[in-house]
């Protein structure tokens, strides 16, 4: 006869241990997005359709190229635990695990490219 109770008998037991931390950095990120999303329209509108050279000048400022590089940033990794909560709601064994791996890839290779591409039109 077990004298615990119904929720120390619990504790601990939860899918993978971390939603919590899961949650709270997709609501940090959703509102860092609800900021970066507008200034990175703003600043990349206004330089929409003009020629690479002043493309180029635009993104050597450091305020557009920051807000870029952070939309890029915050956005992809906010892609990546979205993505992530999907694959393990939908898919189960050796496939959850390869589409993980794989949306980490993707998701992380997509920041950096979007990131140096920003650093190399600033520098």
């Amino acid at each position: 006869m077990a004298y615990a109770t119904d929720r120390k008998r619990v504790t601990g037991l939860g899918a993978a241990h971390t939603g919590t931390d899961h949650h709270w950095k997709m609501i940090v990120t959703s509102v860092g997005l609800t900021v970066l999303i507008p200034l990175f329209i703003f600043t990349f509108g206004s330089i929409l359709g003009q020629p690479y050279e002043d493309v180029v000048a635009y993104y050597a400022r450091p305020v557009p190229a920051a807000i870029a590089a952070l939309t890029f940033a915050v956005g992809f990794f906010h892609f990546r635990k979205g993505v992530q909560t999907l694959i393990e709601d939908y898919t189960h064994g050796l496939t959850r695990k390869a589409l993980i791996i794989g949306m980490i890839c993707l998701s992380y290779g997509a920041a950096a490219l979007g990131v140096l591409s920003v650093l190399r039109l600033a520098v």
